[in-house]
């Protein structure tokens, strides 16, 4: 009997001294390791070096022109983004930075108006992809120069406001392509020689809010232009969708990855020195006024002289007219000369 227990005895005690833990316990080989955590890849000193210059844009937009002038075109594209993500793009900044090997213009939401459009359409008439979504100073006279300018214009994207709606919606007559005679079947078929005048070739329009009667209009006379594209593995009309023509993406996103978003995050307004604390034993500032004051009078007292030289030079060119003109001053001059000479 006993001989029989011995093994549950057994089985028992050896449950009772094993030690159960929830959290299993994984042991290292010796050889193993673990694989380093991802870095971020540091960002390229000229992105560094552009977000610094975004952080201060206002700073230096007066003398824009000059400073820009020797800029490559990816720089002056980048401060374009920059400025307009600041708020502070309008026809002169944009002028000031326009290119004529753009192939990409993102103005949307900007202060641009149809003559800064018009301008930079002219200057760069290689424009592929153009966003003038959000600009209420854009009206059908701009996409009127845009489309006449940059022939090869291929994406297009507007509204997203009620006034760039309705420029949106006055311009399909403008986007249309006008066909000369022509024999081709299908607008597959067309080349730029059977387009007379419109967007030649634009081929992808982006309009969020576009009415029925928009959509029903370009699908009927214009199948060629494609609104609103959605993304697709295999495509539209085995044409793949290029990622400019996508609403969810903006249009400068790839020209500013790099840079840091601090650089159009500052305030629009210009910055105000940081107030210093008052000390008691020094002189209190002087009222704004007073300062003005002061410096009309130093002012003036610099330029005392050089008025009182400009009196004697009129006084004395006076003199000459009245010699020159009057006999009486004369026969006084000629008496003058006589007297001099006869006292030597």
């Amino acid at each position: 009997m006993e001989k029989a227990e011995t093994p549950v005895v057994e089985a028992v005690s050896a449950l009772k001294n094993l030690q159960l833990d929830s959290r299993p316990k994984f042991v290292t080989p010796a050889n193993s390791y673990t694989l380093p955590a991802k870095k971020a890849r540091p960002r390229r000193l000229l992105s560094l070096c552009l977000g610094i210059i975004g952080q201060h844009l206002e700073d230096i937009i007066g003398d824009l022109t000059e400073i820009a002038a020797g800029f490559p075109p990816e720089i002056k594209l980048a401060l374009v983004a920059i400025a307009r993500r600041r708020r502070l793009l309008n026809d002169d900044v944009l002028i000031a930075l326009a290119d004529i090997s753009w192939d990409l213009l993102d103005v949307s939401g900007s202060d641009v108006t149809d003559f800064g459009l018009a301008k930079v359409a002219e200057e760069c008439p290689y424009l592929k992809s153009v966003d003038i979504s959000r600009c209420e100073c854009i009206t059908t006279a701009g996409v009127s120069a845009l489309t006449c300018q940059c022939r090869s214009l291929e994406i297009l994207r507007c509204g997203g406001c009620p006034r760039s709606d309705s420029t949106a919606r006055r311009s399909i007559s403008i986007l249309k392509p006008k066909l000369n005679d022509v024999e081709e079947e299908c607008w597959e078929e067309l080349d730029s020689i059977d387009i007379g005048n419109g967007a030649q070739s634009l081929r992808w329009l982006v309009w969020p809010r576009i009415d029925e009667d928009s959509i029903m209009c370009l699908s009927t006379e214009c199948p060629r232009i494609i609104v609103n594209p959605q993304p697709s593995p295999i495509g539209i009309r085995r044409v793949q969708v290029p990622d400019e023509a996508l609403a969810s993406v903006t249009l400068d996103h790839s020209i500013i990855e790099d840079i840091d978003p601090q650089a159009w995050a500052v305030s629009v307004a210009p910055r105000r020195p940081a107030l210093v604390p008052s000390d008691s034993n020094s002189s209190p500032e002087l009222h704004i006024a007073e300062r003005f004051r002061l410096a009309f009078l130093e002012r003036d007292a610099r330029l005392a002289r050089k008025r009182a030289k400009s009196a004697r030079q009129h006084k004395r060119r006076a003199w000459r007219e009245w010699l020159m003109s009057s006999d009486d001053a004369k026969s006084v001059a000629l008496a003058s000369q006589a007297n001099k000479f006869l006292q030597n």
